[in-house]
């Protein structure tokens, strides 16, 4: 959109209030959609997305299952609403197709709490580990890494390591942590996390407890 014409969109906005922002919205969908009929593109979007965001994705999930549905879409063009390692990831399945990605400085802190040129020295110290990787990773680490597994299938895949198989685990050292835990593995934890995970510590779940006492609580194995 040109600076003039957002000018005075602003201006007849102030003017006529809620309905002119609903009608801008509405001109801006469907400028979107025209634009991906022209290139056949495909906008898969996260969870973690603004509901605008959303509303004009053609597929909205976590990590994984955009990861699935890039795979298979057969549009010629990607438009990746996510962080940067998804769009990589999309770009891993589908080498011949365009994936763009709008904000290139996307990060996200678990993938960026693993830089490549310093987990491939830490990699070479330990010539005798396999690395397993979280899929939540830069398309550097999944190079230097020997199996990617999600959330879901990591216990089952160190599992079927031989017990006396050394392996390292990256990013997430509080999924590795809960792997060893729940496989009595010894695995080598790279020291990476989410920021988010990271922050919830005891006391946020004990103060959740008492608030809803009567109430199950679900807790992710990357906490």
């Amino acid at each position: 959109m040109e600076a003039g014409v957002l000018e005075s969109a602003k201006l007849e906005l102030d003017a006529k209030g809620f309905w002119m922002l609903m009608w801008i919205l509405l001109w801006i969908f469907e400028e979107i959609n025209k634009l991906k009929k022209e290139k056949n593109a495909v906008i898969l979007a996260h969870y973690y997305q603004e509901p605008d965001i959303q509303d004009i994705a053609d597929y909205i999930g976590d990590s994984l299952g955009l990861a699935q549905e890039a795979e298979k879409t057969d549009a010629d063009m990607i438009v990746f609403a996510g962080v940067h390692f998804m769009a990589e990831t999309a770009k891993i399945l589908n080498p011949t197709k365009k994936v763009v990605i709008p904000d290139f400085k996307a990060g996200c802190s678990l993938s960026d709490s693993c830089p490549p040129p310093l987990f491939q020295k830490f990699k070479e110290q330990h010539p005798d580990h396999v690395v397993v990787s979280y899929i939540n990773c830069s398309a550097g680490i999944k190079a230097l890494s020997d199996v990617i597994v999600t959330s879901s299938n990591a216990r089952i895949i160190v599992d079927s390591f031989p017990k006396d198989q050394k392996i390292i685990f990256a990013p997430d050292k509080n999924l590795g942590a809960y792997i060893n835990k729940v496989t009595g593995r010894d695995m080598l934890l790279w020291n990476g996390a989410c920021y988010g995970t990271r922050n919830f510590q005891p006391g946020a779940y004990h103060q959740i407890e008492a608030a809803a006492s009567e109430c199950k609580i679900y807790c992710s194995s990357r906490v």
